[in-house]
């Protein structure tokens, strides 16, 4: 029995070379729009959709808070009166 040769751990091939440099970031805008190119087709019209829903939910919350009148956005009423506690809590 090795019982010290089980435990021996070897890199294995795909991390024994660095990762070229082109796949580890992009750095400049153009290159980002270069990496653009790479989604997938059938992705774009989810991107669309999902896109479309987060600006009509952030135009309704802030039309919700710009228009109306019932909506409290700040505190009213009593500001500097002492509050009352129980001391059989």
């Amino acid at each position: 029995m090795y019982a010290t040769r089980a435990l021996r751990m070897m890199p294995t091939r795909r991390m024994m070379f660095p990762v070229p440099k082109e796949d580890q970031s992009a750095h400049t805008i153009s290159q980002r729009l270069r990496k653009l190119r790479q989604i997938p087709a059938e992705l774009i019209p989810l991107g669309v959709v999902v896109a479309f829903a987060v600006g009509a939910a952030a135009y309704s919350s802030l039309r919700k808070f710009s228009v109306d009148k019932n909506l409290r956005l700040h505190r009213q009423g009593r500001k500097h009166e002492p509050v009352e506690h129980d001391e059989g809590h």
